[in-house]
């Protein structure tokens, strides 16, 4: 599978051309719908009241989303594709499998956190998404662990995991940001880095992590 097709929205809007001005309409746009959306879920956020927040015309957000329901899967394919893209590394990345695997955790769970509330719109709401969008989260999440296991097991004939069935680790491991959706609030009594750091110690644990890591590197 391709960067490009990993990344690729399932809908790509009804502006033709982006320019600077558009390109901050579109973001006012997503900001307000996410904001609402957070607040009282889906189904009870209608386009009237998006349009009413933004303070302008229909035809104005019709411009640049075909419906609600575009906006919305907008919303959440960017920190999906962050998340599931985390456990991408660079051709010939010399750190060994540990290293990575750990590292593409940290990742995912600062992109989770990082990509609130939008980044949980899929685990509080999986129902309203359409099958094209769902099958395109599958393919994205299907490549994230392929490359999760694949460094996992490496790890553990290398010794530095202790873990018995590769796939339930993994996702194990990656259901502690899954989880976020039910509890995190940004302005809770961890701040948000500590809480990546805290969460990603865990995920270390659940692997069995044996193997000291060496300095985090860009």
């Amino acid at each position: 599978m391709s960067s490009d097709r990993q990344r690729s929205a399932p809908t790509q809007g009804r502006q033709k051309s982006s320019t600077p001005g558009t390109d901050a309409k579109r973001a006012q746009i997503l900001s307000t719908a996410e904001r609402l959306f957070h607040a009282q879920g889906y189904a009870h956020t209608t386009m009237e009241q998006i349009v009413r927040e933004l303070g302008v015309t229909k035809p104005y957000v019709y411009y640049y989303f075909h419906n609600k329901l575009e906006i919305f899967e907008t919303l959440s394919w960017a920190p999906t594709v962050e998340c599931f893209t985390s456990m991408d590394f660079e051709e010939g990345d010399p750190r060994p499998a540990h290293e990575k695997v750990m590292a593409g955790l940290e990742r995912l769970i600062r992109a989770t956190i990082a990509g609130y509330p939008a980044a949980f719109f899929p685990y509080r709401e999986p129902q309203v998404y359409r099958p094209e969008y769902m099958a395109a989260q599958k393919r994205i999440a299907n490549h994230f662990y392929e490359r999760l296991c694949s460094l996992l097991e490496q790890g553990r004939a290398e010794g530095s995991f202790d873990f018995d069935d590769t796939r339930v680790t993994a996702q194990a491991a990656c259901s502690l940001p899954g989880f976020l959706y039910n509890w995190y609030r940004p302005d809770g009594r961890m701040p948000p880095e500590a809480m990546v750091q805290q969460l990603t110690r865990l995920a270390g644990r659940v692997l069995g992590l044996r193997a000291p890591l060496g300095k985090p590197s860009d």
